[in-house]
């Protein structure tokens, strides 16, 4: 089974500030909830045989708190989207095009010198792909948008459901992966 978890709360998330590829740890609240989320996944038997995280520090924090003593795979694909001048904006007062994207992702293209969602759906794509021959239970840590780009991937005909669906902070989405075969994605809750 494959667990996709989005990092626990940041500092930045906590104020509203749309932090992308910045390098942020977990605060007090993040860490608790990926220490209640690990919880969940030990009281269900579960037991990772490989562990896949962004490269930025707060995705790392959560993979570690989940699957403690693993060695943490960092891999640049399941980084978060950039979000190049609109980096560290505050999203209690967003810029009008930024607000026109984040309400409709699925029409609405990404702002100038934003990664455009067509290539976070690339880069996931090619690391489900490599993922596919992996045996037995592979915790995946990673981000909102990129995580919305891994299921939009997984799940064929959604037609960009995942864009405007809200996930928060410590979610875990599960996937089953048979013979290298993906199953539809779900909400464990």
């Amino acid at each position: 089974m494959i667990y996709i978890v989005r990092h626990g709360q940041t500092e930045l998330n906590n104020r509203r500030v749309l932090q992308g590829r910045s390098d942020h740890p977990l605060n007090a609240q993040g860490v608790a909830q990926a220490e209640a989320a690990a919880r969940r996944l030990k009281a269900g038997g579960v037991a990772f045989d490989r562990v896949f995280s962004s490269p930025l520090v707060r995705a790392v924090q959560t993979a570690q708190i989940l699957a403690p003593g693993a060695a943490v795979e960092k891999d640049d694909r399941l980084i978060e989207m950039d979000y190049g001048p609109y980096e560290g904006m505050d999203l209690s007062t967003p810029a009008p095009e930024v607000l026109a994207f984040f309400g409709d992702f699925a029409h609405v293209p990404a702002p100038e010198g934003m990664e455009p969602l067509a290539e976070v759906v690339a880069r996931a794509g090619a690391f489900l792909e490599d993922l596919r021959q992996c045996r037995g239970d592979i915790l995946i840590s990673t981000h909102a948008i990129a995580m919305k780009g891994l299921l939009e991937v997984l799940t064929p005909g959604s037609n960009g459901a995942y864009w405007s669906k809200y996930i928060g902070n410590c979610a875990i989405y599960t996937v089953s992966n048979e013979g290298g075969r993906y199953g539809a994605p779900s909400e464990l809750i």
